[in-house]
């Protein structure tokens, strides 16, 4: 294959701006698929991506195009994923490619994430085509659009294509835009191998399949082939390319998109953004910008019924072979059972591990109260990374302890900027900057603590801005915090699974909103219930489910008083007993409504 007639590009979006149907229509139009397989969405493989409108695994395809000149190109599409939480993915997929479509949607303009993977798309220095989607909606403003794309993004409004990904219309244009915008990729089939993988996914006959960008040299079966980041070594077996299925092809050069199969046995040993080299004739250098994804939300998984841990186990094992980002080890509660603590990339990414478990595996599961990883410092110059509340030393050892920040820009309409300051700045934000965009459209800058995220902070955002605001985050230092750790105590007995690490100015509102939740959500028992949160041996809050009432006189009628007070008596010392033995029946609603928000 040409190098100069391959053109590598990605699809760079903020959320539901189009980014997959444009793959869509430019599939349908290179007739790589007939007309009776297609479905809409067709590199989404999973349901929740289908129904969510959103992509969560990265996917390319190579699309043969007949220029105008009469030459015959090969175009690779790598689609990445618009969410926040996958933004390393989109780093490395943006790496893989010399251009990339900036895609803006004709009736809500430039979003948070648009100006973020624009800023990603520059770092890595490619070519930028603006692309206004969506023109045939009545609610399309091309030139609101071009004004923004001048103004706020640096580039030329005039060079933007106008496209509807729903319909067809410019995709054509489009595809000449790719061809004489975008640079050809460089590379020799001399020098030593040197390949990024951008993404990877299990075959349960073949195992792992890497998807991988060849830079320099060839890859071809039978050879012997070094993993950097790991030095493990593998014989390729396979190497093809792209076409919805994938097709084999004898070797891949320089420029090339493709796959190769070599009997990888786990997900984890293919990590996103290593490079691949020949065993016998190494490249000494890696490609630059490779790093392990870290998880930065924790939240331990039980399953409802304690019977289904094995199903649990099998779930999580298979899970991990498609997911290499989902971290997880063996957790045990006292008021759960057995089950696993888990970290995410994000909250979205808990969310779709938490939909995937019950869907595929039919399991019903609990997940305890989503926490960051703090840093403690102890007495004794030790420094502790906790992200579950049992781990929490004495605080009598504890030196000082600090919290994740992250730097969170919020594009809105002006009209909703009070509601939004006031709800960053409740949620120990400090404001660092704020830009109008255009007349009606202002950015806002906040650093604040990641744990406020977490809570409840994305539901409000959008309710607040009724859906208008767009919110975009990434990960800047550690600070000092006053945290401290809150115990939910049932009939005075601590529930782990219900613990809390909180700042301890927050401390009472949380403790209350919990105790409020979980009188709602116990039946009442035969004996009275105090909830109560507590720091240490403190009470702080305290909520009370009354008795049940049995009316032990209804059968004495009539006679002397003291025959009705003696069952009374009675009852009263009963119930006395019952409380230091009984036990309070929690219900696995009680876990899941302490979990939701009231905005209080």
């Amino acid at each position: 294959m040409n190098i100069h007639n391959i053109r590598n590009f990605c699809i760079i979006a903020h959320i539901d701006h189009g980014k997959s149907t444009l793959a869509d229509r430019f599939i349908q139009k290179a007739k790589i698929i007939s007309d009776r397989e297609f479905r809409d969405q067709i590199l989404d493989t999973m349901d929740i991506e289908r129904e969510r409108g959103i992509t969560i695994k990265s996917q390319a395809i190579t699309i043969p195009y007949q220029g105008e000149n009469g030459e015959q190109y090969f175009l690779n599409l790598i689609d990445t994923p618009g969410h926040v939480d996958f933004s390393y993915e989109v780093s490395r997929a943006l790496y893989a490619c010399e251009g990339a479509l900036l895609l803006i949607d004709a009736s809500q303009g430039v979003e948070a994430q648009t100006l973020s993977n624009l800023y990603m798309a520059m770092e890595h220095d490619l070519a930028i085509i603006p692309v206004i989607n969506k023109i045939d909606l009545p609610s399309a403003d091309v030139e609101m659009v071009k004004k923004q794309i001048d103004h706020e993004l640096g580039l030329d409004a005039d060079s933007a294509i106008l496209v509807s990904a729903k319909t067809g219309a410019g995709v054509e244009k489009l595809y000449e835009a790719i061809v004489e915008k975008i640079p050809p990729p460089t590379g020799s089939e001399d020098s030593p191998l040197k390949a990024l993988i951008f993404d990877s996914r299990y075959d349960t006959y073949r195992g792992v399949i890497v998807y991988i960008r060849v830079f320099d040299g060839v890859i071809h079966p039978e050879q012997q082939i070094l993993f950097f980041s790991n030095k493990a070594a593998y014989k390729v077996e396979e190497t093809g390319i792209f076409r919805i299925k994938l097709q084999k092809k004898e070797s891949l050069g320089p420029g090339e998109v493709g796959y190769f199969i070599a009997n990888v046995k786990t997900v984890s040993d293919t990590r996103i953004g290593d490079t691949i080299t020949g065993r016998e004739n190494p490249s000494l250098k890696p490609l630059p910008g490779f790093r392990n994804v870290k998880p930065v939300v924790f939240s331990s998984i039980y399953p409802v019924d304690t019977n289904d841990y094995e199903e649990l186990t099998m779930a999580m094992e298979k899970l991990k072979l498609n997911d290499a980002s989902l971290i997880y080890e063996k957790d045990s509660s006292a008021a759960l059972g057995f089950g696993f603590r888990c970290g995410f990339l994000g909250l979205l990414h808990l969310e779709i591990i938490q939909e995937r478990i019950e869907r595929e595996f039919d399991l019903s599961i609990v997940f305890t109260a989503p926490s960051v990883q703090y840093k403690v410092y102890t007495t004794d110059n030790k420094l502790l990374l906790i992200d579950n509340p049992q781990e929490y030393p004495d605080p009598v050892r504890i030196e000082k302890t600090e919290e994740p920040y992250i730097s969170a820009s919020i594009i809105t309409p002006d009209t909703y900027l009070g509601g939004i300051i006031t709800l960053c700045l409740e949620k120990r934000g400090v404001q660092k900057n704020l830009t109008y965009l255009d007349e009606k459209r202002v950015e806002i800058v906040f650093e604040m603590p990641l744990s406020e995220v977490v809570f409840d902070f994305y539901d409000r955002l959008k309710s607040i801005s009724r859906g208008y605001a767009s919110f975009d985050y990434h990960l800047i230092e550690y600070r000092e915090t006053d945290l401290v750790r809150v115990d939910i105590l049932l009939n005075g007995k601590p529930v782990d699974a219900l613990s809390l690490l909180v700042f301890r100015d927050n401390a009472y509102k949380r403790a209350r909103h919990v105790c409020k939740k979980l009188k709602e959500e116990i039946p009442r028992h035969q004996f009275k219930i105090p909830i109560q949160g507590a720091i240490g041996n403190q009470i702080i809050a305290r909520e009370t489910i009354s008795a049940l009432r049995k009316d032990v006189t209804a059968k004495c009628y009539g006679g002397d008083i003291t025959r009705k007070r003696k069952l009374l008596e009675k009852q009263k010392a009963g119930k006395k007993r019952l409380k230091v033995i009984g036990n309070v029946r929690l219900p696995q609603s009680a876990f899941l409504s302490v979990l939701k928000t009231d905005s209080e």
